[in-house]
């Protein structure tokens, strides 16, 4: 009888140990399957990360590309308006020579005519103090004019 309980005890513990080994694969399995969504979705959130971080640098990046182009469009803008300034000093520059030889030429003129009507004796002393005072003045504005195509010129030379 020994015999007969010991093989059946020998033949339930194989079965008990059959049943217990098939049930911890179970368990050990749906622990792996647990485990591994973890793992997956711990690297799905560092994907996501990286991700939300590259897109940080790209926006930061495109920010900075934007701000260089307005520096470069500004440095631009002053260049063009530089020229345009320089351009306009240039253009004041030859009106001021202009309206210069023009009085030049009216002084010459005037002083010539004077000349011409004092021999013919067609003028008065008060003609000729009025036609001198009209030389002073215009002799006067040519002198203020040298003046401002001085400064102007020296402008021009700063720029």
């Amino acid at each position: 009888m020994n015999l007969r309980s010991l093989t059946v005890a020998a033949l339930l513990l194989g079965v008990v140990s059959f049943a217990s080994a098939q049930a911890e694969p179970v368990k050990t399995d749906s622990l792996v399957q647990v485990e591994q969504a973890r793992e997956e979705a711990e690297a799905m959130q560092d994907r996501i990360k990286k991700a939300e971080e590259e897109a940080k640098k790209a926006e930061k990046e495109a920010k900075r590309a934007e701000k260089e182009a307005k520096k470069a469009e500004k440095a631009q803008k002053k260049l063009e308006k530089a020229a345009q300034k320089r351009e306009a000093l240039k253009e004041d520059i030859i009106d001021k020579k202009k309206d210069i030889a023009k009085r030049e030429r009216k002084i010459n003129s005037l002083n010539e005519d004077m000349e011409l009507d004092r021999i013919k004796g067609k003028l008065s002393p008060n003609d000729i103090d009025k036609i001198n005072g009209k030389i002073d003045k215009e002799k006067l504005k040519v002198l203020k004019d040298k003046e401002k195509l001085h400064k102007l010129e020296l402008k021009l030379k700063k720029s």
